[in-house]
């Protein structure tokens, strides 16, 4: 026998989800009362057709993974009255070619969680933070401290990525080709920003920029996209000198709106080396203090 077709493989993995969901959904959360022998466990196929508003036939069909097309608008309803969760919900649209659905942020920056936390700390020395979608620099190493040492005293408002990049005269004097990482960040910043090119966040950090950098006001003008790609990253710091990177990007699979940036030392380099000095240097002193 040969191999089922993906999308025949695509939808029957969907039917076996739903019918799976749907016999196990509470009908007492639902307002309905048991059926047969006092079951209480479990949905009709008619009565989740009826709440998602198609009917009965199309609803089995579905289920049974036939070659039918639903449309986003009928997952999302069918999702919905499943009750799924967030990622249950990807799943289905995912299953039938469908992108994420988009999520709200929250409305302020959450606390990162502390095993992300742990996670920076175990690439010290090498510099490693954490940025949220509109990245707001929440969390650092050691490391990226001894690289950015006023990081711990900026205002939380003002600790974002693209705000000391564009306006930190430290971190400019730091960059031997400003003028190309920071159309890099925001050709990446773009590509990551169109699902929440409404939310407040991203709005207010367009419009102080706009007003506190008249180079962030012509390059955000310009419109150009690009993904993040890993690529190499250099400085010139006042004390350590040259120190080259790999600047790589991590996505934890439990955070997800947020990046984990790290500056790995480029191989053949003494970057490494340099860096944990800087890091013994810049512990010795919070000891003398």
């Amino acid at each position: 026998m040969e191999p089922a077709a993906p999308a025949d493989a695509r939808r029957k993995e969907l039917g076996a989800f739903l019918r799976k969901k749907r016999e196990r959904a509470v009908r007492a959360e639902y307002g309905l009362p048991p059926v047969g022998r006092g079951r209480s466990v479990g949905l009709r196929r008619e009565e989740i057709a009826f709440l998602s508003g198609v009917s009965v036939t199309w609803y089995t069909w579905l289920e049974q993974g036939r070659d039918i097309n639903p449309s986003r608008q009928v997952l999302d309803a069918v999702a919905v009255n499943l009750r799924l969760t967030a990622p249950e919900h990807d799943y289905i649209l995912g299953l039938s070619g469908f992108a994420p659905a988009p999520r709200e942020a929250p409305a302020a920056p959450e606390p990162v969680p502390e095993h992300v936390q742990h996670l920076l700390e175990a690439l010290d020395p090498a510099p490693a933070f954490a940025v949220t979608s509109t990245w707001d620099i929440g969390a650092w190493n050691r490391g990226y401290e001894a690289l950015f040492p006023g990081i711990a005293s900026v205002p939380a408002p003002d600790r974002n990525l693209l705000r000391l990049t564009f306006t930190d005269p430290y971190v400019r004097g730091m960059l031997p080709d400003w003028e190309v990482t920071v159309r890099s960040f925001l050709a990446d910043y773009r590509a990551e920003a169109g699902s929440h090119a409404d939310r407040a966040a991203h709005v207010e950090l367009v419009s102080r920029l706009r007003q506190d950098s008249e180079d962030f006001a012509r390059a955000w003008d310009d419109h150009e996209v690009r993904r993040f790609a890993s690529r190499a990253r250099t400085f010139l710091h006042p004390v350590a000198g040259r120190l080259d990177f790999e600047q790589h990007q991590l996505v934890p699979s439990d955070a997800p709106t947020l990046h984990i940036v790290a500056y790995l030392p480029a191989p053949g380099s003494d970057t490494r080396e340099r860096m944990a000095e800087l890091v013994r240097q810049a512990s010795a002193a919070d000891a003398a203090d």
